[in-house]
C-alpha cells in the first residue's frame, strides 16, 4: 500500500498550473462530505451503549466530518499544499453559502396550509454562534492539517505516510476542537465548563480514532491517485500562507 516507486518526484511549484486527471473529483468529494456532515449529522445527538460504561451520547456528525480530514490528507499528499488550500477555500465558501441559504429558507413565511415549519426549523434552523464557531474551526483546523502533513512529507522525504496522516490529524483536529467547542458552547445554557472540556476531548479522540482506523483505506487511495497522476508532489518551496486561493 502507498508504493510510490517509479513515480516522478516533482516540486509543487512545477505543477501549479498543471491539469490533474482526478483533482476535480477529489475536490467535489471533499465539499460534498463537508456539506453533508453539517446538514445530516450536526443536528442530531445519537447514543450508543459502551461495554462497561453504559449509554454514551455523541454528535452524529462525527460519522462524516472526519472523512473530510482524510480527503484533506489525500489532497495535500497527492496534489500539494497549494491545491489543498484552494479546496479548503472552496469548502469554506460553500459552507457560508449553505448557512446563508438555510437562514433565508427557514425565515421565509410558510404557506397557510403547510404545517411542517416547526419541523423544518428544528432540522435546518441554525444558531448563529454555532455556525460561526463551526466555520472558524473548520478553516483553522483544515489549514493546520494540510500544513503539518506537507511539512512532515518534506522532513521525512516522503516516508512513513501513516505518521504524516495521523500526526496532521492530531494537530488539525486539536485546533478544530479547541476553537469550536469553547466558541460554540462556553457559557451556553445547559453547558458547564467541565462538560465543554469533556465533549471537546471526546470528539477529538473519536476523530483521531477514525483516522487511525481508516489508515489502510487512506494508503490505498493515495497510492492509486499518485499512480494515476504519475507524480509525487513535494512542497519544498511552497508559500504556505493560507490567505490566497491561487495554486
Amino acid at each position: 500500500m502507498g508504493d510510490t516507486s517509479g513515480l516522478e518526484t516533482i516540486e509543487a511549484a512545477a505543477v501549479a498550473n498543471g491539469r490533474f486527471r482526478y483533482f476535480d473529483l477529489v475536490m467535489a468529494a471533499f465539499v460534498a462530505i463537508l456539506l453533508l456532515s453539517n446538514v445530516l449529522g450536526a443536528g442530531k445527538v445519537a447514543q450508543i451503549v459502551l461495554p462497561g460504561i453504559g449509554p454514551w451520547p455523541f454528535g452524529a456528525g462525527i460519522l462524516f466530518f472526519p472523512v473530510s480530514y482524510i480527503i484533506g490528507d489525500v489532497l495535500t499528499e497527492v496534489y500539494g499544499y497549494a491545491h489543498a488550500r484552494r479546496v479548503i477555500w472552496v469548502g469554506f465558501a460553500a459552507t457560508v453559502f449553505m448557512a446563508v441559504m438555510a437562514w433565508v429558507v427557514v425565515a421565509l413565511p410558510p404557506a397557510p396550509d403547510w404545517t411542517n415549519q416547526a419541523a423544518y426549523e428544528t432540522i435546518f434552523g441554525q444558531v448563529p454562534r454555532i455556525v460561526f464557531a463551526s466555520m472558524c474551526a473548520f478553516w483553522a483546523g483544515e489549514f493546520v492539517n494540510s500544513y503539518v502533513l506537507a511539512r512532515m512529507k518534506v522532513l521525512t522525504e516522503g516516508r512513513h505516510l501513516w505518521m504524516r496522516t495521523i500526526g496532521s490529524t492530531i494537530a488539525g483536529q486539536a485546533v478544530d476542537s479547541l476553537i469550536f467547542y469553547p466558541l460554540a458552547f462556553w457559557g451556553a445554557e445547559g453547558w458547564t465548563h467541565a462538560l465543554v472540556i469533556q465533549v471537546l476531548y471526546t470528539q477529538w479522540a473519536l476523530k483521531v480514532g477514525w483516522e487511525v482506523l481508516l489508515t489502510p483505506l487512506t494508503y490505498w487511495v493515495i497510492g492509486a491517485l499518485k499512480k494515476a497522476e504519475g507524480v509525487d508532489v513535494f512542497d519544498r518551496a511552497t508559500n504556505f500562507t493560507p490567505f490566497r486561493a491561487k495554486v
